[in-house]
């Protein structure tokens, strides 16, 4: 009986913590590309010149990431459009916040939507900046409770369907000129400014008209039913005082990391006037197409075709390869489905290449778990498998993975040295039928050409074991240590990742 005043809190918090249908809201959309801008005057001449035609850049260095994304900020002069799962409250995170405060100082009609899972923990922050005339936030299929654990759990409970659906997308537009979209979340980790583990990660920085597909799509899940907006969710924490109150943290974030080596950086790396006056790097193709799932998709009941579309679209890409497909996918979990197909793949004379996550340098052991049901039937059938290990490494430039350590964040696929896809999509089931992605893919040559030499670079036995066979056993080795189990994994991972092997939780993950 003690329970039960337990239970009958939990029930009144549920109770008091549904979702409310969001208000009706008049569509948005962004701001047209003009001609008065300085990213508008760098790109119209150029993409007048390759009509048809985008530019793309892999964007592989941490440093080089954060850079682009922030002088992007610092260069718009009409719009800016972020779409994010997480933002974290870090050195590179308050820095990018404090850039988009001061776009929206000097007009800049800022749009920032984020996954709520992750920005809950942020409220305060979030609706301070909404208070700004020049800055609107929406938080993407949001809890009711805006703070304390007890409403957390207690609407997790009641609507687990609900809150176990996500938008895994990542865009940052720019007076809808320049776009970056991949795999990084905002926060240290995901630029190798974590003094832990940082992640290996990619993105593209693009030009022309994806650029416009990019904020189509952004768009769309600005518009939907599940993005609400601060001030229906927590009407009375957007204030003036809050607003002043995180100016002047933002300012005094600044001040304390003037000194910092991506302060440094951004000082020093002229990386987007580079692109844009010709001098650095970029690709050029006619075949490209910018893919998301409908919005709708955190809705839908059934496992039907219209729920993954992202998934929909890469099926066919792998289907076509001719002679070899390189996969990079940090949360891999086949299923029998695909594990058949890449077998058949593979016995039919075409190479499939895979890296994922090692146990030890999985960020969720349990995803390791579902993965490792399919990983001797891969193998067995002539899939090559890699499995990253969590190296050690400098913080330098040149470093692609960071400082005490690495995890792989990398969503990419490579086919035949032609065609590319990069974005936020993992081959697991979460990816295909529960969370919102999107992604990038382009048929260009050189830039597949540049997505085969970084899967070479991380396969490479300084930072991955190769998984093969022996005496039919799995067997991890890179060519100077070998193992017979999961390398270097402690009890509690072994055990975190036995147990999502046995219970069968491969549709959560």
């Amino acid at each position: 009986m003690k329970f039960l005043p337990c239970l009958l809190v939990l029930a009144a918090l549920s109770a008091c913590t549904q979702l409310q249908p969001r208000p009706t809201l008049p569509d948005e959309f962004a701001v047209a590309p003009g001609q008065e801008t300085p990213l508008d005057k760098a790109t119209h001449d150029v993409e007048g010149q390759r009509p048809g035609q985008s530019a793309f850049r892999l964007v592989v260095e941490g440093t080089e990431a954060y850079v682009t994304r922030m002088q992007a900020a610092r260069l718009a002069m009409r719009s800016l459009d972020v779409q994010t799962y997480i933002w974290h409250s870090d050195l590179t995170g308050l820095s990018f916040a404090h850039a988009l405060l001061e776009a929206a100082d000097r007009g800049v009609k800022v749009r920032l939507l984020l996954d709520d899972m992750d920005a809950r923990a942020k409220n305060d922050g979030l609706a301070a900046l909404s208070f700004h005339p020049n800055i609107d936030v929406r938080m993407f299929n949001p809890f009711a409770s805006r703070r304390g654990k007890m409403g957390f759990i207690s609407e997790g409970a009641s609507s687990f369907g609900r809150i176990n659906r996500r938008m895994h997308n990542k865009t940052w537009i720019a007076d809808n000129r320049i776009a970056i979209a991949g795999g990084r979340n905002i926060g240290d980790e995901y630029f190798g400014a974590s003094d832990e583990v940082n992640f290996v990660d990619l993105d593209f920085a693009m030009i022309g008209p994806v650029v416009r597909d990019a904020s189509a799509s952004f768009d769309k899940y600005w518009n939907s039913p599940s993005a609400y907006p601060m001030e229906a969710l927590d009407a009375a924490s957007v204030t003036k005082e809050g607003l002043e109150k995180l100016r002047t943290a933002l300012v005094e974030h600044m001040k304390g990391a003037a000194d910092s080596r991506y302060a440094v950086a951004l000082r020093s790396n002229d990386a987007i006037q580079r692109m844009l006056k010709g001098d650095w790097p970029l690709q050029w193709a006619t075949t490209y197409q910018f893919v998301s799932d409908d919005p709708l998709k955190v809705t839908m009941e059934k496992k039907d075709a219209k729920r993954t579309y992202v998934g929909s679209v890469l099926v066919p890409m792998i289907q076509a390869t001719q002679k070899q497909a390189s996969i990079i996918s940090p949360y891999f979990v086949p299923g029998e489905e695909v594990t058949t197909a890449f077998t058949g793949m593979a016995k039919s004379g075409r190479e499939v290449r895979i890296l994922t996550n090692s146990l030890i340098a999985n960020d969720v052991a349990a995803v390791h778990g579902g993965y490792s049901r399919y990983r001797k039937d891969l193998v067995e059938g002539g899939v090559q498998l890699w499995e990253l290990k969590p190296l050690a490494g400098q913080k330098a430039e040149s470093s692609l993975f960071g400082s005490s350590g690495a995890s792989l964040h990398t969503k990419a696929f490579a086919v035949d040295t032609k065609t590319l896809f990069v974005g936020s999509y993992n081959l697991d089931p979460r990816s295909t039928w529960l969370n919102c992605e999107q992604g990038v893919l382009v048929e260009n040559p050189i830039l597949a050409a540049e997505l085969e030499q970084i899967f070479a670079q991380q396969t490479a036995g300084d930072h991955a074991w190769r998984v093969t066979l022996n005496d039919k056993k799995l067997h991890w080795s890179d060519g100077k240590e070998a193992f017979d189990s999961d390398p270097k994994a402690g009890w509690g991972r072994r055990f975190q990742a036995w147990m999502t092997k046995v219970l069968h939780l491969d549709a959560q993950l």
